[in-house]
């Protein structure tokens, strides 16, 4: 009986309003509204949740019907400000005008976030859906839009998102090449966070111009630039955190004003000596490239006087190279990461022997406090003295961090002991072996 007791009380209704409806915000609206059925108490509560969530593939009816639900329950929405809507939505299953209309109304109850994805229709050689401009006029409150898949952007004219913070375009094609990606971020005067995600089959833009005074993070990945030679021209005097990934190494030119970045991670299928030159002033520094090292280094003035953490990949012939260069240029280097990525270097070959320099950089020799390579394989000699090398070279370290997949314990007691006995100072420095 007292089991029973229990299953019957009703323990979700006696929570806090707040806190059942920050519980209902992680739902499916469709699931929300489902709880009108459970008493009186719920019949209204759904209406205040600040977050709603729509996707058409629950509404296989007939054309329309998605919309007219999503309308209605905007309509009997009575939360004081609609913090986000997420709507997914098949083109099969609704048309375009009708998406515009759904958007008109979420606008109007001070949308803050607006998360769309767009699913084309099964039919080839299809229009993708056009963003309707005319509601970024009215738009005032939006801080978040976050854009994906199969749609148009479509700014023929400058805009005003006066209170936009974050936007993501991902997979967007764009109208008149750069023209209305041009005017959509100059409407953007507060602006700190830009993802934009490319796909193979191209987006109708050759030349990437991102000026945004405000902007802070800059994330692009393009999965394959299409065939033709692509450029991203960055202007961003605010700009802290940059993330560039990129499979076919695009020419990027960041502009003498963009020089205080904090971050920066660039993936690439190749080095360009431009960007790297124009990462100088960067305080952390990851370097991911596929292919052989073939490039010119930045020469001269071109000093990482502010670097005080690399990573650098280590699974493509002779990167070693790049280390040494980025040593080198990196006289306050106090974190050095080795990273081994094996799902995509299973193919490249060590064919290029190291040579240890004359000299030793003064990073290693004054500034280096922690050096950590994840992924030591420590079979090839090469692999070897490049560890060596550093561990040999430095008197400041406090801790050093091997790891190793796959490795026998009698292996990895080897190894320790062959990479500690080279260390200048190891009663003062952590030394651990994963």
């Amino acid at each position: 009986k007292r089991n029973r007791a229990v299953v019957k009380e009703d323990r979700l209704s006696q929570l806090p309003e707040a806190l059942i409806l920050q519980i209902l915000s992680l739902l499916p609206t469709k699931d929300v509204i489902a709880t009108t059925a459970l008493s009186k108490q719920w019949q209204s509560l759904w209406k205040m949740v600040p977050t709603l969530m729509f996707d058409s593939c629950d509404h296989k009816r007939k054309l329309g019907t998605f919309s007219k639900d999503v309308c209605k329950s905007l309509l009997s929405h009575k939360a004081p400000v609609l913090q986000s809507l997420h709507l997914e939505v098949d083109l099969d299953t609704c048309i375009a005008m009708d998406i515009g209309i759904m958007l008109g109304m979420a606008f109007a109850r001070s949308l803050r976030r607006l998360l769309l994805d767009i699913y084309p229709k099964i039919k080839k050689n299809n229009k993708p859906f056009s963003f309707p401009s005319t509601l970024l006029y009215t738009c005032e409150t939006l801080e978040t839009l976050i854009l994906r898949f199969h749609a148009l952007v479509d700014v023929p004219s400058h805009i005003c998102l006066k209170s936009l913070k974050t936007l993501h375009l991902d997979y967007m094609y764009y109208y008149k090449e750069d023209k209305s990606l041009r005017n959509l971020l100059s409407g953007c005067p507060c602006l700190e966070t830009l993802v934009v995600r490319r796909a193979a089959c191209g987006d109708g833009i050759k030349s990437f111009v991102i000026e945004v005074p405000s902007l802070q993070s800059l994330s692009i990945h393009a999965e394959n630039d299409g065939q033709e030679h692509c450029e991203y021209v960055i202007n961003a005097p605010s700009l802290k955190y940059l993330h560039i990934y990129t499979e076919k190494g695009p020419e990027v030119c960041l502009s003498e004003t963009s020089l205080k970045l904090v971050e920066a991670k660039i993936s690439c299928e190749t080095i360009d000596d431009k960007l790297l030159g124009s990462l100088t002033s960067v305080k952390m520094l990851s370097l991911l490239f596929w292919s052989p090292l073939e490039v010119v280094y930045p020469t001269g003035s071109s000093v990482f006087y502010r670097l005080v953490c690399l990573e650098i990949y280590t699974g493509k012939p002779a990167w070693w190279n790049l280390l040494m260069f980025m040593l080198d240029a990196s006289p306050k280097l106090r974190v050095l990461k080795l990273l081994t990525d094996v799902s995509i270097f299973t193919k490249h070959v060590v064919c290029e022997k190291w040579n240890q320099p004359k000299t030793v950089p003064e990073c290693l020799l004054l500034h280096l406090e922690t050096f950590v390579w994840e992924g030591y394989e420590g079979k090839r000699q090469e692999e070897k003295e490049v560890a060596k090398y550093v561990l040999r070279n430095t008197s400041r370290l406090k801790k050093v961090a091997f790891s190793k997949s796959n490795c026998s314990l009698k292996d990895r007691l080897e190894m320790l002991k062959e990479l500690e006995r080279v260390i200048k100072t190891p009663d003062s420095c952590q030394f651990d072996f994963a």
